[in-house]
């Protein structure tokens, strides 16, 4: 089942529109510099809330890849489909920076066998947790606006799939693997702020005692 929802999605649902689409949903590198000033935005110019939340967020991602996602990627040792050879695979061309590509044609290769580390093996899918726990955690800062990361995320979890980066199992188990990660580590944030808050930063704690807002929608 798995191989055939595959095939399905990333051989036969296809179009040069939704190449273009989920090359673009699927790549990291693109959006890195969007990223970078959005964030540098957000630390000068935001209030608590925006620094809470791209901090938090920062020390979730950054745990979990440099530990769920490295090490179950070492122990599972699962081959990207594009590592099988059986998948057609689609990404943009090698320029930096990558964004400059969108107007270039698409690399697309049919079947792909592409070479690999094990630390590029394809479960779990990085792309899929980070996207999830990083929507989990903007629908807690910022409630019903937040909610509308879901939709990317889903995007960028359907596109690791078309592109040929992942199984269609590796998507479904990291999905919830994201929020249940990303869950855990806003309760910790939360819980390191109230423990170390007060002695670290006590003029802020006075003005923000929680770190996430609170029910109801009161100001934190």
């Amino acid at each position: 089942m798995d191989q055939k929802l595959f095939f399905l999605i990333n051989r036969e649902w296809t179009s040069p529109w939704l190449d273009l689409c989920m090359a673009t949903l699927s790549s990291f590198d693109f959006w890195m510099p969007f990223l970078a000033v959005l964030i540098v935005l957000l630390m000068v110019f935001g209030g608590f809330r925006e620094r809470a939340f791209v901090v938090t967020l920062a020390v979730i991602i950054a745990c979990m890849d440099g530990v769920v996602d490295n090490g179950l990627k070492h122990a599972v040792s699962r081959p990207r489909p594009t590592q099988a050879g059986v998948a057609r695979f689609v990404d943009f061309q090698r320029v930096q920076p990558r964004f400059l590509a969108l107007g270039r044609p698409l690399v697309v290769i049919f079947p792909a066998r592409l070479p690999g580390p094990i630390a590029g093996r394809s479960f779990p899918s990085g792309h899929v947790m980070n996207n999830f726990a990083a929507a989990l955690a903007l629908s807690v800062f910022y409630r019903r606006r937040g909610w509308l990361f879901f939709v990317f995320a889903t995007g960028v979890a359907y596109s690791r799939i078309y592109t040929g980066a992942h199984w269609p199992s590796d998507v479904l188990i990291s999905a919830p693997m994201g929020l249940l990660i990303g869950g855990c580590g806003l309760a910790a944030a939360s819980m390191a702020w109230r423990k170390f808050g007060p002695r670290y930063a006590p003029l802020v704690f006075r003005n923000h005692s929680n770190l996430l807002p609170v029910k109801g929608g009161a100001r934190v």
